[in-house]
């Protein structure tokens, strides 16, 4: 949880992916659209991979999937469905903009 943490802290944005996942692609895309420079790091690219997705579906409370998972401003937002509840209510760029990953 702790190197999580950490990575989460590095970007304004930081997405948890995995390469297969066609929702993190979603995600991705999104931030991408927004003009995010979200920093999305693939688990399945980092040996210690397996270990951070036990983390992060404890921190999304053993619920769902653990990818995507979306921090923003070293805080953990949640997965898909959040990420979109908050973009289609209009709260998603107002956040991103007070986390300093949007300049508009």
């Amino acid at each position: 949880m702790d190197r999580v943490m950490k990575l989460a802290s590095e970007r304004a944005v930081v997405v948890f992916t995995l390469s297969s996942c066609c929702m993190c692609h979603t995600v991705t895309k999104l931030m991408q659209d927004l003009s995010v420079n979200a920093l999305v790091h693939e688990l399945d690219s980092d040996p210690r991979g397996k270990e951070m997705e036990r983390a992060l579906l404890k921190m999304l409370g053993g619920k769902g999937p653990a990818v995507p998972a979306v921090f923003i401003g070293g805080k953990l937002v949640g997965g898909t469905n959040r990420i979109m509840s908050l973009h289609l209510g209009g709260e998603l760029v107002p956040m991103l903009k007070n986390a300093g990953a949007l300049w508009l």
